[in-house]
């Protein structure tokens, strides 16, 4: 009988409070895992045991497994008597057709009663393997670890240990509200807040159709790959071209690009309190651009209703670009677009807005009346993971969107 076997470390620090931790990852992994028929899920000391069905491949399983924030290492364990002979010739069996030269035998014992101690396993099961593969033991840098764990009712075999996403179950931290651009940053930055717990919304400005619809496309494609962390998601699609021409039409150039953003996040405060989110998440990155100077990031956070987290904030270009690569969105985000980021930006924009300023230029605006034009027309996409179908609809929803 095959088990997918989670390790955490981080839950495991938790004290008191660590079964609610524990209570999220396994509803987490029932929800990345929804499509297969999954046997019990307990929780046994620092890990998660999970009974998997036959038809699910390993590699199938190894992929989900990979995708749950909480486990910091995952192995397909095999469930077999814990009589010596059975657990040697499973450890043989996991071994055989495996490409490594080395190997070393690792066991842990849940169960201290067990006659035997972890050394003598080891040295006893290693023996049987090296006589049948004729393999060579490396105690301190094996190519292969055969792990044994000595349970209460049964042993488990397994050839090798994997990453897994590591941090914590993704819900337990609340949720936010996350500005998803369409570029690079944003997608990291989500990424960063859903591996510290916090479960997200997406919210996506865009211009269309004074521009293309290319950015939207982007921003459905970015939640899609993200919905993969956290088995669910909602995309609100903002068109924010029309507002941002009032703003043209009223306000001197170099203060656009602070009032834009500013109009963003009481945009994207509003939706969060539909959506009960309790923060809102950006991408920002000190000094990388006009509106993340110090001075712009104070003026313009004053708009929000909610804190602001920004996980990137003391990252470079490169560090970002880097995690963006390994998180699989780089090649998304860099296909080209028209959002609405560029659109009306004026060549010299301001890089220490002073708030009195700020105020004044926005007495002009009827601000109640253009959020609420913005809620009104925003467009609302849902994600699954596993997929299921993704509906589509206006933002009309009195007591919160779900």
């Amino acid at each position: 009988m095959r088990y997918l076997i989670g390790r955490y470390h981080e839950i495991a620090l938790k004290g008191r409070n660590q079964w609610r931790f524990v209570d999220q990852l396994k509803q987490n992994l029932r929800d990345i895992f929804a499509d297969c028929r999954l046997g019990n899920v307990r929780s046994l000391g620092p890990r998660v045991m999970v009974q998997l069905p036959d038809q699910l491949s390993d590699e199938r399983a190894a992929e989900r497994a990979a995708l749950i924030f909480g486990i910091q290492n995952f192995s397909l364990s095999y469930a077999v008597p814990r009589d010596l002979e059975s657990i040697a010739r499973e450890a043989i069996k996991r071994a055989s057709g495996n490409p490594a030269k080395t190997f070393r035998v690792r066991t842990k014992r849940e169960d201290k009663r067990y006659p035997m101690t972890s050394p003598e396993i080891d040295r006893e099961v290693g023996g049987q393997v090296r006589a049948a593969l004729g393999l060579e033991v490396d105690l301190d840098d094996a190519e292969l670890t055969i792990s044994i764990e000595i349970m209460n009712d049964a042993a488990f075999v397994s050839a090798g240990k994997m990453p897994g996403a590591g941090g914590l179950p993704v819900g337990i931290s609340g949720r936010g509200m996350a500005l998803l651009s369409g570029g690079i940053d944003s997608p990291v930055a989500a990424y960063r807040m859903m591996k510290r717990g916090l479960a997200l919304d997406f919210v996506h400005f865009h211009a269309h159709p004074l521009v293309s619809s290319a950015s939207r496309e982007k921003a459905s494609e970015l939640a899609t790959h993200l919905t993969r962390y956290q088995a669910r998601s909602t995309l609100m699609q903002v068109p924010f071209g029309n507002l941002q021409r009032e703003i043209v039409a009223n306000t001197l150039r170099p203060l656009r690009v602070v009032l834009y953003r500013r109009f963003m996040l009481r945009i994207a405060s509003a939706l969060a309190e539909r959506s009960r989110a309790t923060v809102l998440v950006t991408g920002e990155s000190l000094g990388q651009v006009a509106s993340q100077t110090l001075e712009n990031m104070a003026v313009i956070e004053k708009a929000a209703s909610y804190p602001i987290l920004r996980p990137l904030v003391g990252m470079d270009k490169s560090e970002i670009i880097d995690q963006a690569r390994l998180l699989g969105t780089f090649d998304t985000s860099i296909l080209p677009d028209q959002d609405c980021c560029t659109l009306f930006v004026p060549a010299h924009p301001e890089t220490r807005a002073r708030i009195e300023q700020v105020e004044s230029a926005e007495a002009r605006f009827d601000i109640p009346r253009m959020i609420a034009d913005a809620v009104k027309s925003t467009e609302v996409e849902r994600f699954y993971f596993p997929p299921r179908r993704i509906v589509t609809a206006p933002a009309k929803c009195e007591n919160g969107i779900h």
